[in-house]
C-alpha cells in the first residue's frame, strides 16, 4: 500500500531538524510521497535542501497569505527563478485567509492571483490555502480559467456545495486530520461528494493532528489515520483509498520533468 501526503511542512522549524526521522517512520507507514510547501522566501531553502535529500519529497514554492505583508520586492522574480531551478517543484502553499485579524483583502488578492499566473506561465500544479474567502477564491479562480495543470485545495473546510465547482476548475480537494474528528460534521459530508479523480489525503504536518496524536507531533506517518477515516465515511478499504489518492496525486504533481515514476510493489 503506498500512501501520498498531499500537504506537509517538514522544513517547520519545530520539526526540521528531525526530518531524517521523521522521512523513515513515514517509508515504514507506506508514505511515499510528501508534498513539501514552502510558505515564505525565508523557507524555500530549507524546502529545496529537503527535496533534494529525500527522494520521496515534492517540493512546493510558494507565498502563503499569512506571509504576504513580509515579501520582499523581488518576491516574485525569486519564485520564479526558483522554480525554473527545481522543475519538478509545484506553487504553494498559496492562497486567500480571511481569519486572520491584521490582513488586506486586496493585497492578498494580487499575490495570490500573481502566484496563478506564474503556475500557468510555467505550467506547474498548485496547492491552495483557504479560509472564509471562499468566494473571493472562486471569483479568481474562475477569471483564470481554473487551475489549467491541476491543483488543490488542501485541509478543504468549505461547503459541499461548492466541490463541483472546484471540480469543474480542475481543482482537486485534499482532507487532513480534521475530519478524525467527530465536530466535523462538514468536513465529513465534503469528503463523501468529492469525486473520486479529485480526492485526496494530507497531513498538513506538523499541523492538524488526527483524532489520538498529541498537538504538535503530527508528521507524515500518522497519514494512515485520515485515510481510514476517509474509507470509512466513502464507504470502501483504507487500501482503495490509498490507491485513488496516491494515483490522483502522482497524477497532479509529477509532471513530465519531475524526479521519478510513482513506485510500484515488488
Amino acid at each position: 500500500m503506498h500512501l501520498f501526503d498531499s500537504h506537509c511542512h517538514l522544513q517547520d522549524e519545530r520539526i526540521f531538524a528531525k526530518a531524517g526521522d521523521i522521512v523513515a517512520r513515514a517509508r515504514e507507514a507506506g508514505v511515499t510521497h510528501m508534498l513539501c510547501c514552502g510558505t515564505r522566501e525565508s523557507d524555500w531553502d530549507a524546502v529545496k535542501a529537503l527535496a533534494a535529500r529525500f527522494p520521496e519529497i515534492i517540493p512546493a514554492f510558494g507565498l502563503h497569505p499569512w506571509f504576504a505583508g513580509e515579501r520582499s520586492d523581488a518576491w516574485l522574480e525569486k519564485l520564479e527563478t526558483l522554480l525554473r531551478e527545481v522543475p519538478a517543484a509545484a506553487v504553494g502553499e498559496i492562497g486567500l485567509d480571511h481569519v486572520i485579524d491584521e490582513r488586506n483583502d486586496e493585497d492578498q488578492a494580487m499575490v495570490f492571483t500573481a502566484q496563478l499566473e506564474l503556475a500557468r506561465k510555467l505550467k506547474r500544479a498548485v496547492s491552495m490555502h483557504c479560509r472564509k474567502a471562499w468566494g473571493t477564491m472562486m471569483d479568481i479562480l474562475e477569471k483564470q480559467c481554473g487551475t489549467p495543470d491541476g491543483g488543490v485545495v488542501h485541509s478543504y473546510s468549505g461547503p459541499p456545495d461548492l466541490i463541483r465547482q472546484f471540480e469543474t476548475l480542475n481543482v482537486s480537494l485534499s482532507f487532513s486530520g480534521s475530519i478524525t474528528y467527530d465536530r466535523n460534521k462538514r468536513g465529513k459530508a465534503s469528503l463523501t461528494a468529492v469525486a473520486e479523480r479529485y480526492l485526496l489525503v494530507e497531513t498538513d504536518s506538523p499541523d492538524i493532528p488526527p483524532l489520538g496524536v498529541e498537538q504538535g507531533t503530527n508528521e507524515p506517518a500518522h497519514l494512515k489515520k485520515v485515510a481510514e477515516t476517509a474509507a470509512l465515511f466513502r464507504g470502501c478499504s483504507v487500501e482503495e483509498i490509498a490507491e485513488i489518492t496516491c494515483w490522483n496525486g502522482t497524477r497532479l504533481f509529477y509532471q513530465e520533468n519531475a524526479i521519478t515514476a510513482w513506485p510500484k510493489d515488488s
